[in-house]
């Protein structure tokens, strides 16, 4: 499927408002960032979630994720500034650092023992290096439960 420029906007318009609220915006926000109303908007995030650029919830109305941001809570917190956000996995966390270009800090915990991790990033790199990242689900298989995933 090939998204519209129109659709393209809506997404930008997306993570510009999450970004500035902090939390994932409403159909409505966004209409009102992006000049559209609702009801484009609200279709733009069907087309983008087929397409795999965000993820809705299971009702269609909201956003779930915004990769790499998540607008649920997770196992993922990264704080850069003074704001605290939830990642989808380890990876989007690194990655959360990454689309704001700031340093932050990674808290999770061990999926397999629970001992907390924290993990500092500065200049794009982590303090630790020696942490791996392992996915349970191979990456074909990703999008048949992105939420698992």
């Amino acid at each position: 499927m090939a998204l519209t420029t129109e659709d393209v906007a809506v997404r930008n318009a997306t993570y510009r408002v999450f970004v500035e609220l902090g939390r994932g915006p409403s159909a409505d926000e966004v209409a009102s960032s992006a000049d559209a109303s609702r009801s484009d908007v609200r279709s733009a995030w069907q087309r983008l979630h087929q397409a795999h650029a965000l993820v809705l919830d299971d009702t269609g109305e909201q956003i779930r994720m915004a990769n790499p941001f998540s607008a649920v809570p997770t196992d993922y917190r990264v704080r850069t500034g003074e704001r605290w956000w939830f990642a989808n996995c380890a990876w989007d966390a690194f990655g959360i650092c990454a689309a704001l270009d700031s340093p932050g800090r990674i808290e999770s915990t061990c999926p397999d023992c629970g001992d907390p991790i924290a993990v500092e990033v500065r200049a794009q790199q982590p303090d630790d290096t020696s942490l791996l990242f392992h996915c349970l689900v191979p990456a074909l298989q990703w999008w048949d439960d992105i939420g698992f995933t």
